[in-house]
């Protein structure tokens, strides 16, 4: 690739394909330059480093998962539907990660051990989103007056290990699904009106 054609994007294109074909772990800057056929030196024009370069292809890798999620939250529907549905999309789009693009989500699992912002800010996204539908849900009269933040942050909270990255290995288990709608109906009478 010509130096001067290479851009952020084609870079994370790169960085994707190379933590495909070598995992987290072992993917250097060095291999993505080299899939680029561009020096290593190139790269940090772009990103500082490893660690900036992870950051950017994750975050661009979950705000793919987020779309459909920003579309539910903008709707104008019954909120108590479209909270439920928003949370369906969400716990099968990222086990869906998981299954279908593991290195991906081995790299997002291995960020959210060492807590770099990048997971916070993807948290930050789902709560605005959340925040969004109670508030519709408070001027529909379907939910009870609540502060919209603080509720979307412990609802968020109370639903962690069905959608966070470090309980993925509880996602398979049977009880999951009984588990989450035990916990959704605490949620739906703490917000009914």
């Amino acid at each position: 690739m010509n130096e001067k054609a290479l851009t952020p994007d084609a870079i994370l294109d790169a960085t994707e394909a190379a933590l495909r074909r070598f995992g987290p772990a072992k993917t250097s800057v060095i291999d993505v330059a080299r899939a680029l056929n561009v020096s290593h030196g190139s790269l940090y024009r772009h990103f500082d480093g490893k660690a900036e370069l992870l950051d950017a292809v994750v975050a661009r890798w979950l705000s793919r998962m987020t779309g459909p999620l920003s579309v539910i939250a903008a709707e104008s529907g019954p909120a108590p539907e479209r909270l439920r549905r928003w949370f369906d999309i969400l716990m099968a789009s990222v086990r869906a990660k998981a299954e279908n693009d593991p290195d991906l989500f081995g790299t997002y699992l291995e960020l959210a051990r060492l807590d770099r912002p990048v997971v916070a800010d993807h948290q930050a996204r789902l709560t605005v989103h959340v925040a969004k539908i109670i508030d519709d849900g408070v001027k529909q009269a379907a939910f009870t007056s609540v502060e919209s933040g603080m509720t979307a942050c412990a609802i968020l909270d109370a639903t962690l290990r069905f959608h966070h990255p470090l309980h993925a290995r509880e996602w398979a288990r049977p009880e999951m699904k009984l588990n989450f709608d035990a916990v959704w109906r605490l949620i739906s009478r703490g917000l009914s009106r």
